[in-house]
Order: C-alpha cells, then sequence, then structure tokens
C-alpha cells in the first residue's frame, strides 16, 4: 500500500512560483549561491532516444513504417555499443502500438523500446499489455503544474504519483519518473522527498526506479554556483545524494530554448547522471530538445565506445527526415549542416590548402564522411578559388593548382564582373564548373564532384 505520509513533503497553500527568479514580463533572472559541487562523471554514461515521443509532438505523424525505418537507422548508428541505449515510445492510438510492436519483433538489443505514460492506473496497465519492460510516467513537480494546470495540492499529486508507481511496480514495470519543469520546483521541498518516497518503494520491490529530471522550458543553467532551481549541477547533486540514488537512476531532459541544451546536458553527465536523454536533428517541441548527434561527439570528448560509432548514418538521417517529412537541417548547424564545416573566406581556403586541420578541428570525411568545403563569392581571392578546383577536382597533393597560377586570376576576374554587376549570391558548383572549363579547358579531367563524395584533405 502507498504510504501517505507527506510530513517529508512542504506542504504549501499559495504555490511557490519564484517570480524573483521567473518575472514573466522580462526574461528570468540568474542568481547565485556561489556553492561549489564536486565533478561526479560516472563510469558508465549513455544516451537515450525521444524522437518518437516528444519529437514527433513537434511533427507531423509519423507512420508505422517512418517509425521502423528510423529506429532501425538508430541501430546501425550505434553499432552495438548500447551508447542509445533506450529509445521512447507512444503507446495509445492503434498506429502506436502498431509502431511498437514492430520494432520489438526486430529483436534489437539496443534501443530498448519503452513507454511514456500518465500517472494513471489505466496507462499502466496499457503498459503492460504492450509488454515494455519500462515506461517513463509523467509527475509535473512545479506549483505552476500542480496548482494551475492539475488544480491540486502537492499532497494530491504526491499520493496520485505514488499509486500510479505502486500499480507499475505490481505489474512487473520498471517506472522511469518524468519530473517535469523540475527547473521552476521547489526541490527541497517537494522533489527530493518525493523522490526519496518513490525510492524507498523501489528498493522494497527490489527495484532501482529511474528518474528523469525535465527541464521543460530550457530555463537551466549548466554552471557551478548557479542557484536552485535553475542548477543542473545542483539538481543532479542535491537529489542524487539527498535522495540516495545512484547515478544510472539519473536522467536529464532538456529543452533549447536559451541555448543550452547540450551544456546542459553535459553538466548533468558531469554532475553525477548516467543518462541524457535527445531527439535526432534535435526536433521537439518549441526550440527542440538536446540533439542526440550533439551528444554522441560529446560522449566522444569524455569516454571512448566499444565499437566505432556509424556517425555517417547521420547523413542518411538527414536525407530521409528531408524527403519524407520536408524537415530541412540549417546549414549552418553543427556537424550535419551542409555548410558545417565549409569556408567562404580566402585567408581560410588558403590555410586549409595547407594543411586541413588549422581550420578544422577533427577529420570530417573520416568521421562523418563529410569534406570540407570551400564556398566561392566576393571575398574568396585566389587562395578560396584555386582550393575550391583542388578540392572539387579531388586533386592530388603533387598536382594541386596553386593559388598564383595565372589562370586562377582569369577565373577571378570572371568571378569580379558578377560581382561588380550587382550580384550578391555565391557562386554556385555548377558555375565554378563552367568557369573553370572555360580557363583550364578539360585538363583536370571528369572527376569533380559537388556531393561531399571527393575532395579528401
Amino acid at each position: 500500500m502507498v504510504d501517505n505520509n507527506y510530513s517529508q513533503i512542504l506542504d504549501v497553500i499559495k504555490p511557490n512560483l519564484f517570480k524573483g527568479i521567473f518575472p514573466y514580463e522580462k526574461f528570468p533572472v540568474s542568481k547565485f549561491d556561489n556553492v561549489t559541487l564536486p565533478y561526479d562523471l560516472p563510469d558508465d554514461i549513455w544516451i537515450t532516444d525521444t524522437t518518437f515521443r516528444d519529437g514527433q509532438q513537434s511533427m507531423e505523424s509519423f507512420t508505422v513504417e517512418q517509425i521502423e525505418k528510423i529506429f532501425k537507422m538508430l541501430n546501425i548508428l550505434d553499432n552495438g555499443n548500447g551508447l542509445i541505449r533506450q529509445s521512447e515510445f507512444f503507446m495509445y492510438s492503434k498506429r502506436d502500438r502498431e509502431a511498437l510492436e514492430k520494432c520489438q519483433a526486430l529483436g534489437f538489443e539496443f534501443p530498448e523500446i519503452t513507454g511514456w505514460a500518465r500517472p494513471k492506473i489505466e496507462d499502466m496497465k496499457l503498459a503492460k499489455a504492450c509488454g515494455v519492460k519500462e515506461t517513463g510516467i509523467l509527475m509535473s513537480c512545479s506549483d505552476y503544474h500542480i496548482f494551475q494546470k492539475l488544480n491540486k495540492s502537492r499532497s494530491q499529486v504526491f499520493s496520485l504519483y505514488l499509486s500510479a508507481i505502486e500499480k507499475a511496480l505490481e505489474y512487473g514495470i520498471k517506472p522511469r519518473c518524468h519530473l517535469e519543469d523540475i527547473t521552476r520546483a521547489d526541490v527541497f521541498g517537494f522533489v527530493v522527498p518525493l523522490v526519496t518516497a518513490i525510492n524507498d518503494m523501489g528498493k522494497a520491490a527490489g527495484v532501482d526506479i529511474k528518474f528523469r529530471i525535465c527541464d521543460t522550458l530550457g530555463v537551466g543553467k549548466p554552471f557551478n554556483g548557479h542557484k536552485l532551481p535553475r542548477s543542473v549541477p545542483g539538481l543532479v547533486y542535491y537529489i542524487k545524494n539527498l535522495a540516495g540514488l545512484k547515478s544510472e537512476q539519473l536522467e536529464w531532459h532538456g529543452h533549447n530554448d536559451y541555448y543550452y541544451c547540450t551544456a546542459n546536458s553535459t553538466a548533468a553527465w558531469m554532475y553525477g547522471a548516467s543518462s541524457v536523454s535527445t531527439t535526432l536533428l534535435g526536433i521537439g517541441e518549441r526550440t527542440g530538445n538536446c540533439p542526440m548527434e550533439s551528444m554522441l561527439v560529446e560522449y566522444h570528448q569524455l569516454k571512448e565506445p566499444k565499437n566505432k560509432i556509424n556517425f555517417a548514418m547521420l547523413n542518411e538521417i538527414v536525407a530521409f527526415f528531408d524527403e519524407e517529412f520536408g524537415f530541412k537541417v540549417h546549414t549552418k548547424m553543427p556537424f550535419l549542416g551542409a555548410e558545417s564545416n565549409s569556408t567562404r573566406a580566402g585567408i581560410h581556403a588558403d590555410g586549409i590548402m595547407k594543411n586541413a586541420d588549422i581550420y578544422n578541428s577533427f577529420n570530417s570525411k573520416d568521421i562523418f564522411n563529410r569534406n570540407i568545403k570551400i564556398v566561392v563569392n566576393q571575398y574568396s581571392g585566389v587562395a578560396g578559388i584555386s582550393g575550391w578546383i583542388n578540392l572539387y577536382y579531388d586533386l592530388a597533393r603533387d598536382v594541386r593548382i596553386s593559388k598564383k597560377d595565372s589562370r586562377i586570376s582569369l577565373i577571378k576576374n570572371l568571378i569580379d564582373a558578377e560581382y561588380d554587376s550587382g550580384r550578391t549570391t555565391a557562386i554556385s558548383d555548377k558555375e565554378m564548373v563552367r568557369f573553370t572549363e572555360q580557363i583550364f579547358g578539360n585538363t583536370l579531367g571528369n572527376t569533380g564532384v559537388n556531393d561531399d563524395k571527393k575532395g579528401v584533405l
């Protein structure tokens, strides 16, 4: 039976909305307590996927076939590491359940399929019927949600949440408590007592219940010394240590409203949470969730996977989202944008042709199967033009065209004429081929491509 002892909860009559931090008429206020918390990076850290749940909520509904295809891509991307450990599914509609069953039938070890549910008995029955071993359970934590959305008191939602946990454990399902809007919640007056009570229930049942720390509005900050409830280090540290949790019981889930989602996710790892929640390409409500690809890269800066992550699969995922959903990755998006490792500056192009790592911090061809690109415009100069030719035509180092070659100056004259006549856009690869062949003829051969397949440095 649920223990209805609320002695640890600070049950208030008037909601605490932290108006000194969230004035609403202004941006949220950063406040500091200057408390220094220790780093606590777990030995085992990993990523979970919510593309089919939180991500799909922000887009048109995925078909069963599209979900199955994306799920297969996640498995290929992970390459048997278990780094992309779980993927979260809806269970409510017939289409949701069919997609879940299709992906279950694939028999993949990773990502493991989990569910998402409300704190209701019927939802726990649904999770059991769907055959998931673990399900997320929505648990709104801030007084904004408790008082203004649910129209309940803290003690009432406390009882509601524990009843849902009791039923999940009865059905043999591992609960994952989604502590919604925690970055605007009373951490010591409600969250820690709630987590402690639920964890005690799990211990009694021999289950390590998980807790997802949800930065629902993306207002969290990754800085040590920042004041609760916005402090990611503080949230992870105090919940973990005051409630007596293991690192593998803690997961961070953040949004990008203030551009902090990747930094906050990394901070969650650094201060003691084993897991971070992400979506492919950062899709999600409003500004989106933390992009999975950003955390895969971040992982490699902290740990070494047992197998090589198949980063090249992300190119197929980008193309799939474009073709199937009309979702286009911004050209400047890190790692995956069309111009993420391109330059339009002649001085940069000159450096790249001397040594690629002068202006590229990692081997993008080897890791992402994406080449450095040079885009020619009015600022490219002879260095940019010669660099474009050398990369486009995949010329070996000993036969590359020098920026001092007189023919490069002739091409520059043609380009300068374009901009002298009022042009403002970059010169396309097709136009550059025409200019190059006008001056060089066919001496460079027919090896050029314009789709990142050649031009290895």
